[in-house]
């Protein structure tokens, strides 16, 4: 998994509550356990006019040009901010791989369903939970600033904006260590390695007939 410690970027406004995984990633493209190759169809019926399929070129498609992600100004946007209760819906986790191709790597939001919460933090994303206020001052600044960027620190658990002004945010303590160092559940697991062959060598002396085939 790809460490998050700091970034600034591009910020694009997804100003829509409840926004539910579905709509992230749409059910007919969950037939691929690859992680990647889901970011053309991130929010796909949203950001298209017909219908998407999997393996489909997306280049020819006819877009919504009043999608934000179609938007000029927000090319290469890396920070999404967006509404109450995102994420919500069934628990894949095709929609934060959808999100991590397209090259979002921070999502800011006043909630988020707990499920996609984890799946984020699994994944490289930094889900950012603000007062709702200050969401819907970054909904205002991002629409009347082309170009407009945050700098969010994870270290000190801070977002800079282009005034200067600190917002402060809060993360859990293990999660934010795992995502700092990059460390997902299967590093996590393989920092165990040593142990887990001891284990397993002992386990095949005590009970050999559990190795028996």
């Amino acid at each position: 998994m790809q460490a998050f410690i700091e970034l600034t970027g591009v910020v694009v406004p997804l100003d829509r509550a409840n926004i539910d995984t579905d709509q992230i990633i749409p059910k007919q493209f969950l037939k691929s356990i690859e992680r990647t190759g889901f970011g053309p169809n991130l929010f796909d019926e949203l950001r298209y006019l017909d219908r998407g399929e999997p393996g489909q070129d997306c280049s020819a498609r006819p877009v919504n040009p009043d999608f934000v992600l179609n938007q000029t100004r927000y090319r290469g946007a890396q920070i999404l901010v967006t509404g109450e209760n995102f994420g919500c819906g069934s628990s894949r986790e095709h929609a934060p791989w959808a999100l991590l191709d397209f090259g979002i790597r921070c999502v800011i939001a006043p909630s988020f369903a707990d499920i996609f919460h984890n799946n984020c933090l699994k994944n490289g994303i930094l889900p950012v939970t603000l007062p709702a206020a200050q969401v819907t001052r970054l909904f205002a600044d991002t629409s009347s600033t082309p170009g407009y960027q945050l700098k969010v620190d994870l270290k000190t658990q801070s977002i800079t904006m282009p005034n200067g002004e600190v917002l402060d945010f809060d993360v859990d303590p293990f999660k934010r260590e795992c995502l700092l160092n990059g460390l997902d559940d299967i590093d996590l697991t393989l920092q165990h390695a040593d142990s887990i062959r001891d284990y397993e060598a002992r386990r095949r002396q005590e009970a050999p007939w559990l190795f028996d085939r």
